[in-house]
């Protein structure tokens, strides 16, 4: 069992060189560079057997380089290549009648998985790996007529290393050959899959984005078409349209939701201010669905962020009330402040959410309006708080309505030259 032990071992190095072989390639999703890695695992594994040949009665050496020859023959087409190579090292030991059996015998593997290689890869995995086994086992049994069939040395052994371990061998770097092909596809395919969401999900969101100012602007353009508007009213919704277009312009051109906080604007954003734009944008949305809005104003509030990003935060969360009305009810938008910190509260009385909702708000593509949400305005909304340095808090019970709370960092030298403005302001719109 001498040759046996031999062999098995040869082929152990076989599967610990492929071992290595798919670890370097696995740092690369470069194809070619994977072939070509694949190419110098078929070379080396060759030159490997012939290192370990095993000397069977006076000088002949017998080894294992079939099986990168057949493996690399189907699988890659490198079949006449170590075929001729296993020919001229045979020429080295000298032109006998060995060498006119190896030049014939190679001669026609080389020629045959020469043609039968296009073939061979159009074959299902499991028919590929059965058919590079049965394929070697018909070589091994030729050759072991042709040259081994006369050697006196013990049959069984020599039969079982020659009609078993090849087979053996080619079916098990076979199975990996398949294995590593299908996980190579599925990686790619997930990549490509993962490139495609990302694609849709922005497209999605700059199209979520680019609706509200668009709604807005649409709304205000209608009242324009009324004979009975005056001059003063025309030129106020004018100001209005001209504003939401540029705030689509703008998503349009430099969408940086999801950017680091360094990417954002940082200029000084006035609270109220924005505020009341976002609710005179929003006002005749409310107005058609009976919404009362109602504001509670404490101080002249600032914080540092992106004016733009923070309207369309301000517009998302309020228009996500209105939406949650049908029926009509209060809007409540309230601000506080302490020394360091400013704080936006916004309540509907609408139909709010169960804990399992609340727990996914945020989520991509995840909606509580059905099919009618794309998900990706909240997720919009965490990101731009998060951009600048704020916080999320959210409260809901089922039928009894939703409060968004957003937690800014304050600007000191603004909150020392502040007034008390009013404790109380309303905005009720019919």
């Amino acid at each position: 069992m001498d040759l046996t032990e031999h062999f098995f071992f040869n082929l152990s190095l076989l599967i610990v060189l492929m071992f290595f072989c798919v670890l370097w390639a696995e740092r690369s999703n470069n194809l070619k560079f994977i072939q070509n890695v694949a190419i110098l695992y078929f070379v080396v594994s060759f030159f490997l057997c012939i290192v370990f040949s095993y000397p069977i009665h006076d000088g002949f050496l017998f080894d294992l380089k079939n099986i990168p020859i057949m493996i690399s023959g189907l699988y890659m087409g490198l079949g006449p290549f170590l075929g001729v190579l296993t020919i001229c090292i045979k020429a080295f030991y000298g032109i006998n009648s060995s060498f006119w059996v190896t030049f014939t015998l190679y001669g026609v593997i080389s020629i045959t998985l020469w043609r039968l290689y296009p073939l061979f890869i159009k074959l299902s995995p499991n028919q590929r790996i059965l058919f590079s086994m049965g394929l070697t086992f018909l070589f091994s049994l030729i050759q072991t007529v042709l040259e081994f069939i006369h050697l006196p040395y013990p049959k069984y052994d020599l039969y079982f290393a020659v009609l078993f371990i090849q087979p053996l061998g080619v079916g098990m770097i076979a199975y990996f050959i398949e294995e590593i092909t299908k996980s190579i596809l599925l990686r790619k395919h997930l990549l490509n899959t993962k490139r495609l969401e990302a694609v849709e999900q922005m497209g999605a969101s700059i199209s979520h984005e680019i609706r509200n100012p668009l709604t807005a602007a649409t709304g205000f353009v209608q009242l324009l078409q009324s004979e009975n508007i005056s001059m003063e009213s025309r030129s106020q919704y004018l100001s209005i349209i001209k504003k939401e277009l540029k705030s689509a312009e703008r998503v349009i051109q430099d969408y940086l939701t999801f950017s680091k906080t360094e990417d954002f604007l940082t200029e000084t954003i006035y609270v109220h201010d924005e505020i009341k734009q976002a609710i005179q944008s929003l006002q005749l949305t409310a107005k058609k669905k009976s919404i009362e809005i109602i504001t509670h104003f404490s101080n002249d509030l600032a914080i540092i962020g992106d004016k733009q990003k923070f309207h369309q935060c301000l517009i998302n969360i309020i228009k996500n009330g209105m939406e949650a009305m049908p029926k009509g009810g209060t809007l409540t938008i309230e601000t506080e402040t302490t020394s360091s910190m400013v704080s936006i509260l916004i309540k509907d009385t609408g139909i709010g959410m169960t804990p399992e909702q609340l727990n996914r708000l945020g989520e991509p593509y995840y909606s509580t309006k059905g099919k009618k949400g794309t998900g990706l305005g909240l997720m919009v909304v965490y990101s731009i708080i998060r951009s600048m340095n704020g916080t999320v808090h959210v409260d809901s019970e089922l039928n009894s309505g939703t409060t968004f709370k957003f937690t800014f960092p304050s600007i000191p030298d603004h909150l020392e030259q502040i007034e008390i403005l009013e404790n109380e302001n309303k905005y009720v719109l019919s």
